[in-house]
């Protein structure tokens, strides 16, 4: 991983301002480094090597073709996580997270199926042509009401392997369920939440826009950079598959030749019916000299039987 990121990104981010003292969980309080007009500052030294650490967990993750899923619900993070997780190719949720939508997939999927079919159904303008406006507006309306909580996950294709979430107090039911599926989860944690059951914490400011997007930004950068390896190994393959095809395929013959050998056969098949053609004529000849053979057989013989008769009668003649 080339991506290396410096104390200063995170001064300049904002990632060290936390909230104020009397919002604070004392749990956060070894992530705490001082305190600045009644507000907690977090102590960059630990934030630091723990988001390498989880730069490092999403590289390895990510390198073996894993999904890992963006979650930020609150304003501050909506656009931010939709742009990111767009960017980079990999699952998000912005809006709001549904119950249920990791614990019972089978029925998000069937909700995610019912959304591509509406839109297959808006892209097919032979069948909007036969529908009536009012038909149209109300595929329209489905339409967008599933993708305001589906349009991220929608080409997830399976469950993530990992949770990557902005506000650990806010996405509290993301959270609960991907810990009962054994799904790892990584979260900034500012200084009013709980680091409790979070695989990989990362303690910083959770409400900047600016801190928000140094994150996001970031974590996609490795993405890309983690998937540039599967594409090239992808391109190689499919140029070798390629390569394998055209070497089995058969060499086809020139076109002259293939004319050639067509003008060939149909000789050879006139020449063949003018054989048979001859020898059927020679058979009848023949066969009509036979014929005439007999017919004229038993006509000599009265004729010859005439001629014995004439000569008798000249003979008593001349007696």
């Amino acid at each position: 991983m080339t991506i290396s990121i410096s104390m200063r990104d995170l001064l300049e981010a904002g990632v060290h301002f936390g909230h104020q003292k009397r919002f604070w969980n004392p749990k956060m309080a070894p992530f705490i480094f001082s305190e600045r007009e009644k507000t907690h500052i977090i102590n960059l030294e630990e934030t630091l090597p723990k988001f390498r650490g989880l730069l490092d967990a999403i590289h390895q993750i990510t390198s073996k073709r894993g999904k890992v899923m963006f979650v930020g619900t609150k304003h501050a993070a909506t656009d931010i996580v939709k742009e990111e997780g767009i960017r980079c190719g990999m699952p998000y949720v912005n809006r709001r997270w549904l119950g249920g939508m990791l614990t019972n997939y089978k029925t998000i999927r069937q909700s995610i199926k019912r959304l591509k079919d509406l839109e297959a159904m808006l892209e097919n303008t032979k069948l909007l042509a036969l529908k009536t406006k009012k038909e149209v507006l109300m595929i329209q309306r489905e339409k967008d009401k599933l993708a305001v909580n589906l349009d991220g996950i929608k080409n997830m294709g399976g469950l993530p392997d990992m949770l990557f979430v902005i506000d650990v107090k806010r996405e509290k039911i993301a959270i609960s369920e991907a810990q009962r599926l054994g799904i790892p989860v990584a979260a900034i944690v500012d200084t009013n939440a709980s680091p409790d059951g979070i695989d990989y914490v990362v303690p910083g400011n959770d409400d900047a826009i600016r801190a928000i997007r140094f994150y996001c930004k970031t974590i996609a950068d490795v993405i890309i950079e983690s998937r540039r390896s599967i594409l090239e190994e992808d391109a190689a393959k499919e140029k070798e598959r390629a390569e394998r095809a055209k070497a089995k395929a058969k060499p086809k013959a020139p076109l002259p030749e293939i004319k050639k050998v067509k003008k060939e056969i149909k000789e050879s098949d006139v020449s063949a019916e003018m054989l048979e053609t001859e020898v059927v004529v020679v058979e009848m000849e023949a066969q009509v000299e036979t014929v005439a053979e007999v017919e004229a057989s038993p006509a000599e013989k009265p004729a010859k039987k005439s001629t014995a008769k004439k000569a008798k009668q000249n003979e008593h003649s001349e007696k």
